[in-house]
């Protein structure tokens, strides 16, 4: 059958509309995971806490994303997947204001949870829902948007933690009405979010889930917008022969070898791409940059600012996947990936072994090994976000059967958010004890055994159907 939306009557336009509708939630991922970066010292001074109750308030949400990722897969098989997207969009607006309000570490906490679970669910449905909608042809390519979106809205989140940080002279003095800035960095998130819950109620739920759930005539009206009508009832009755051939109510227990027990080396390969995303160290960049850069001699004006530049490259790598992954394909990319970053973190883990140790605890770098460190650092971004940043969350929203994407999607989120808080966490302990050379090396040796996570586990998953993957 072909997929060529625009050769058998599709609305490609329609198609692109909705996906790009569904990726508001990862651009409200990346604004959440990015917002945090900036508030840091403000959080430590309006809590009164320590570094062990600092690393908590930044990693707090984590622990809300891992409990929204697993759980949104299995409840996005009863509900569906646009009802858990409205769900995750009214979190992320009560969380939002919620988080800037906050007087105390502990409701700090629980928004930032609250938020989490939002970020959670957004970041497995959101690539799930797409991979649904889209043609198999294209599918990489719309997919790789979620990735731009996260990385767009960490981009703004630093521009708009610079630039209000900037207008209040530091993030701790006080900005509008009396509150300081980096509550308002917090604030700023709402407006976002409300448009993603507002534009929400404008697509169509995903087709697989309706004809899961026995709704043949709405989905293959929703095929008819997407596809055409010429391939509308052949598309239909394809996804139904796929969950009709193992028909039963989707549970976690389908992960499991029905031949001889034991986990589906499908749900291993989730568990690794989950894992290893996280075990790179990407998000230290990303939650901690202004503190990292602080360490080394940087003003807070100018780490701000080297955020922001960050994420323009971010954005900039992604963009160059988005090009090609249909092209070249998966594997292709992580493994590349992989190399890059192994070489770049090694750099960086070198620059931060030869520094000084200041009266303070702060690193004194050369003017050359600053550079090194600076250079290597964005280079690590790029090759991240070219590669595992979101080739990991294409694979994951397409490489599952139907009757086990949600279960599988459930445990590779749990795994993903599981790792992403286990670094967080573990970073401002590492920090001050093995140090920033420390911490890069164990990120750099992650980068190295990835290598051959992707040599020995991954398979293309480029232009297959939906329903012709296999578990």
């Amino acid at each position: 059958m072909s997929n060529d939306t625009s050769a058998t009557g599709g609305d490609l336009a329609f198609v692109v509309r909705i996906s790009i509708v569904a990726t508001i939630g990862g651009f409200l991922f990346g604004f959440d995971s990015g917002v945090i970066n900036g508030t840091v010292d403000g959080l430590r001074t309006a809590f009164d806490s320590d570094s062990v109750a600092t690393g908590f308030n930044v990693a707090s949400m984590l622990l809300g994303c891992a409990v929204g990722a697993f759980f949104a897969g299995r409840l996005a098989d009863g509900l569906g997947r646009r009802a858990l997207l409205l769900i995750s969009a009214a979190f992320f607006v009560v969380s939002a204001w919620g988080s800037g309000v906050a007087v105390s570490s502990g409701e700090f906490v629980v928004y930032r949870i609250l938020g989490g679970l939002a970020v959670g669910a957004a970041s497995v449905m959101a690539p799930a829902y797409i991979s649904e909608i889209a043609p198999a042809e294209l599918r990489g390519r719309l997919s790789t948007i979620q990735q731009i979106a996260i990385i767009t809205g960490l981009f703004v989140a630093f521009l708009s933690n610079y630039f209000l940080a900037g207008l209040a002279g530091s993030t701790v003095t006080p900005l509008w009405f009396g509150f300081e800035a980096w509550r308002w960095m917090f604030w700023i998130e709402v407006a976002p979010a409300v448009v993603f819950l507002v534009a929400l109620l404008f697509i169509p739920e995903s087709p697989r889930f309706l004809v899961l759930k026995g709704r043949k005539d709405e989905a293959r009206a929703v095929l008819a917008r997407l596809y055409g009508e010429s391939v509308a009832g052949e598309k239909t009755d394809e996804i139904h022969a796929s969950l009709a051939a193992d028909h039963h109510r989707p549970s976690l227990s389908d992960l499991l070898n029905s031949e001889g027990g034991g986990v589906r080396r499908i749900v291993w390969l989730g568990i690794g791409l989950a894992s290893f995303q996280q075990l790179v160290g990407i998000n230290v960049v990303f939650y901690y940059g202004a503190v990292l850069w602080q360490s080394v001699g940087f003003s807070e004006s100018n780490a701000l600012l080297i955020n922001v530049i960050t994420g323009g490259v971010s954005i900039a790598a992604c963009a160059v996947t988005m090009s090609f992954i249909d092209r070249i394909g998966r594997k292709p990319f992580l493994w590349f990936g992989s190399v890059g970053m192994t070489l770049t973190l090694g750099a960086m883990t070198a620059a931060f072994a030869g520094a000084d140790v200041a009266t303070d605890g702060s690193l004194m770098l050369s003017d050359a090994a600053g550079m090194t460190a600076l250079f290597s650092a964005n280079a690590y971004v790029f090759f991240f976000n070219m590669s595992w940043g979101p080739v990991m969350w294409v694979m994951l929203g397409e490489m599952f059967p139907n009757q086990i994407r949600g279960s599988g999607l459930a445990v590779a989120g749990l795994f993903q958010w599981g790792s992403n808080f286990a670094i967080t966490m573990t970073f401002p302990i590492m920090l001050s004890s093995i140090g920033l050379a420390g911490a890069y090396g164990f990120y750099s040796a992650c980068a190295f055994l990835s290598i051959f996570f992707v040599l020995a586990m991954v398979h293309e998953t480029k232009g297959l159907e939906l329903e012709n993957m296999e578990g």
